[in-house]
């Protein structure tokens, strides 16, 4: 099993035990609040290390390496005074009540996104953890927390790490952490992680440690670039994995989303993210986890299987579907939606083959995109409308529900939350917050000028965004106010029931009809039916359990033919209607009488699911 113990401070009975991988460094001091520096040992290979007794948990500490002004310990497990400030040494003995948790399979899953510092007015562990009773009563299996290792400023995403193991303080501390996994644990509901190894953010200390950190074979969007390749690579690979591993064996985490894998570049013959996977699994065992990918070019090698060189992840996200259902309801698409016309067919076909590229020319791109995955399982693919870059990769940071109508929304949501893919909804969107969601970050000074300016020119590359008078009106990143507003207001969700009994309805449905359970030995078929409408048949082996999902996005559609066998009932069974997404108690229009065999109509922005009965 991997030793996460490698980097940072080990408390224990005879003594904490101090170790640094500082390539290229001659000397090492451990400097003690409040006592002399002590000279670390030079064990090889760039390591450093020293035990010393009387060091008890609460103890402050930095590390000066070649007699420079001493700076955290890069492998930090607590930062209380912030990125800047010193280490502190903690025991990660805690009273754990989760033993029979088994983890999280890969099947059936619904998930949810969440912000810490955003969750609740108060943004922390302890005020989230008050939040779990909700969201098991709404049907969800699974949290994705947003990245929480420390990063420099009072608030922000979380994207920006720099000290990867521990805990951002604000949120409260490691054991706040651990306390909210095993409350969520008792609840049945997993918890995976945001974590970000694809760069380092403002402020990061590992160059006082090693330029071996850093590698200098790639070039890389996002920035300064982890060395997983090159020399000295050895020791970063297992900072990064024993990174992973302290997440899952130490907080008990389920499971880890990994960012933008596209930026952890790495020529080895076992790519870094497969090396985190696997060894992430043998600290879980026997509790199984789920691993997650970002993944631009959408690699089919991130899912397959480690022994013909794969990297074996559970899920990747698909912008593709996010995208077509953007433009679906929205009718805009500029910048990277371009690519997408919102069509009955793009969601079609998303269903039925999860990703929409797959290696066909790209616009945007002037490029091929994506891999072949026609033939890959659809609980492979993590599909959303909302998630945190997708709402504020915009001026204004607006949800769903401002853009599009009510009835709009509650239709894709339906294509959402009963499709064949693993569905993942962000904070609030179970019950329509209102409230936008934007990006910041607190930064001070020019770093904080230099992010503002950054983002404001990311975000030109949507047309009406380079209005002067728009640009003028961006929020800035820096500001508290740009944070406090996208904080959660909970009394929307007594105020917004119908948009929250909707979602607690569909995954009622999608748990225990089996038909739209990733578990049933089913297949799906998808067919477009009219401009803006499209039909989903699940197909299951006894044909009275065949369901049909039909969702229009234009105006009423009538039926008085249809040369569809989708439509077609299963033998000796007629259809009936048996949800729809404009019952009253959604604050929909209601439900018009439907007989599908007689002339009929599909209402505009509806979705109906239909099921067998025997003819009376």
């Amino acid at each position: 099993m991997f030793d996460q113990t490698i980097f940072g401070a080990r408390y224990s009975a005879d003594g904490t035990t101090f170790r640094v991988w500082a390539l290229g460094r001659n000397s090492v001091d451990l400097i003690i609040e409040g006592a002399d520096g002590i000279a670390m040992s030079a064990d090889g290979d760039g390591y450093f290390s020293i035990c010393v007794r009387d060091i008890k948990p609460g103890t402050l500490y930095r590390i000066s390496l070649d007699g420079a002004p001493p700076v955290p310990d890069i492998a930090s497990r607590w930062q209380p005074e912030g990125s800047d400030g010193a280490s502190v040494v903690v025991t990660d003995d805690y009273e754990w009540t989760d033993a029979e948790w088994r983890g999280l399979g890969r099947q059936d899953q619904i998930f949810y996104e969440i912000h810490i510092g955003t969750f609740t007015p108060e943004g922390t562990w302890r005020a989230a953890a008050e939040r779990l009773p909700a969201l098991k009563r709404l049907g969800i299996t699974a949290l994705q927390i947003m990245p929480i290792a420390a990063f420099k400023g009072d608030f922000g995403w979380g994207y920006d790490t720099t000290l990867p193991y521990a805990p951002f303080a604000p949120y409260g501390h490691p054991d706040d952490v651990r306390a909210f996994i095993d409350a969520a644990h008792g609840l049945e509901i997993g918890v995976i992680l945001d974590v970000v190894y694809n760069h380092l953010g403002v402020g990061d200390y590992f160059g006082h440690y090693s330029d071996a950190y850093f590698t200098r074979r790639h070039d890389n969007e996002w920035g300064t670039a982890f060395n997983f390749d090159g020399e000295g690579a050895r020791a970063v690979r297992d900072f990064i994995v024993g990174n992973a591993v302290y997440w899952i064996e130490g907080f008990h985490f389920d499971g880890l989303r990994i960012d933008a894998v596209q930026a952890m570049l790495d020529d080895s013959a076992e790519h870094i993210v497969a090396e985190i996977t696997r060894s992430a699994r043998a600290a879980a065992a026997p509790r199984a986890i789920y691993v997650m990918v970002e993944n631009q070019p959408q690699q089919r090698m991130m899912i397959e299987p480690h022994e013909i060189g794969g990297c074996e992840v559970d899920g990747m996200m698909s912008d593709d579907f996010h995208h077509a259902a953007h433009v679906a309801m929205t009718g805009h698409n500029d910048f990277y939606y371009r690519d997408y016309l919102g069509t009955p067919q793009e969601l079609a076909s998303a269903l039925k083959y999860g990703f929409l590229y797959q290696g066909q020319r790209s616009d945007m791109r002037s490029a091929a995109y994506g891999t072949y995955n026609l033939a890959t399982s659809p609980e492979h693919f993590v599909h959303f409308l909302e998630n945190h870059d997708q709402i504020a990769n915009s001026a204004r940071g607006f949800r769903l529900t401002t853009l599009a109508s009510p009835a709009r929304v509650r239709a894709m949501t339906a294509l959402l939350l009963l499709g064949p893919q693993t569905p993942s909804l962000f904070q609030g969107q179970e019950f329509a917050a209102s409230n936008p969601f934007l990006y910041f970050h607190h930064l001070e000074g020019e770093e904080g000028r230099m992010s503002a300016d950054g983002r404001r020119q990311s975000l030109t590359n949507f047309p009406s965004v380079a209005d002067p008078q728009m640009q003028a009106a961006l929020p800035d990143p820096a500001a508290r106010e740009t944070f406090e507003r996208s904080k959660l207001d909970w009394s929307e969700a007594d105020g917004h029931i119908g948009m929250l009994t909707l979602h607690r309805d569909l995954i009622a449905l999608r748990k225990h009809d089996a038909a739209f359970s990733q578990r049933t030995a089913r297949r799906i078929d998808a067919a477009v039916i009219g401009d803006a409408a499209l039909i989903v048949r699940y197909i299951v082996s006894d044909a009275a359990d065949e369901r049909l999902l039909l969702v229009n996005f234009g105006r009423d559609l009538s039926i008085g033919v249809l040369a569809e066998p989708l439509l077609a009932p299963p033998d000796r069974l007629r259809w009936r209607v048996s949800w729809s997404s404009e019952h009253p108690d959604y604050d929909g229009a209601g439900r018009r009488p439907i007989d599908p065999g007689a002339f009929w109509i599909l209402p505009a922005d509806c979705a109906l699911v239909f099921r067998g009965e025997v003819p009376r």
